[in-house]
């Protein structure tokens, strides 16, 4: 698997399943993960069912430059300009989205950046706005306690009090500021939106999720039975609708 060097000082490593000249599923991870720890069965499975995959491994994490990991107040805005570097880089005109959590968040925030590169965006756990009532959850993640020796030595991870505190404190300025991550922008979304929650996701509250879908033209919400990482829970279902979604966006 390639490691592409970026003109924005990411370089990015990522896994090639494409097949001829079809648009690909980008697939985008979220906090501690890679393309494929925590979206491979996904892309597996769309691999077998005929579509075009590239499983995206964001700066810092895994094997992707540079390390550590570090998270600005606009780390959000900075991936995505990272994911749209990333296809000029490899020619890539237009593409399928697909995010997982913080992943979901950079793929929303692509597509409201550039809704001209899109087909289509489907993002799991992610609403693109933070409401005060966050904060104190987001405020776990700190001391980073939960991070195992495997993810610590995986994504370069020396001091988790250092990764979970720049976390924290960009995501509670985020909320300090209004809260807004590419809401504003959802009204420039042109391709069809999924954003699938899970209806015991204490992360991505459903009012959160409808706020985003009201302004985005050709968006709907999707609602799972199970927590935060669907493709897990409810793997299944989950592939069943984003496989109708993926196939509607592709012919219309």
């Amino acid at each position: 698997m390639p490691l592409l060097e970026l003109p924005t000082g990411a370089s990015l490593h990522y896994e090639d399943l494409r097949r001829g000249k079809l648009a690909p599923v980008i697939c985008v991870h979220g906090l501690l993960g890679t393309a494929r720890s925590q979206l491979g069965a996904v892309m597996d499975w769309l691999g077998a069912a005929g579509f075009s995959v590239i499983g995206l491994t964001l700066r810092g994490y895994g094997e992707s430059l540079p390390k550590p990991r570090d998270f600005p107040d606009d780390f959000y805005a900075r991936d995505a300009s990272d994911l749209l570097a990333f296809m000029d880089a490899l020619a890539i005109p237009r593409a399928h989205l697909l995010g997982y959590s913080d992943g979901g968040e950079v793929a929303l925030a692509a597509a409201g950046g550039a809704p001209e590169r899109f087909v289509s965006c489907l993002v799991i756990g992610a609403v693109g706005n933070y409401s005060p009532a966050l904060r104190r959850r987001f405020q776990k993640v700190y001391p980073g306690h939960w991070i195992t020796e495997a993810e610590k030595r995986e994504h370069g991870i020396a001091d988790a009090k250092r990764f979970t505190g720049e976390w924290v404190r960009a995501t509670t300025r985020m909320i300090d500021a209004g809260g807004d991550i590419s809401l504003s922008a959802a009204h420039k979304i042109a391709c069809p939106l999924v954003i699938a929650l899970g209806d015991k996701d204490d992360l991505n509250p459903r009012h959160l999720g409808e706020r985003f879908v009201e302004r985005a033209p050709r968006a709907r919400l999707e609602i799972f039975p199970c927590g935060h990482a669907i493709q897990d829970e409810a793997f299944d279902a989950f592939c069943a609708m984003a496989l109708r979604h993926l196939r509607a966006a592709s012919i219309g």
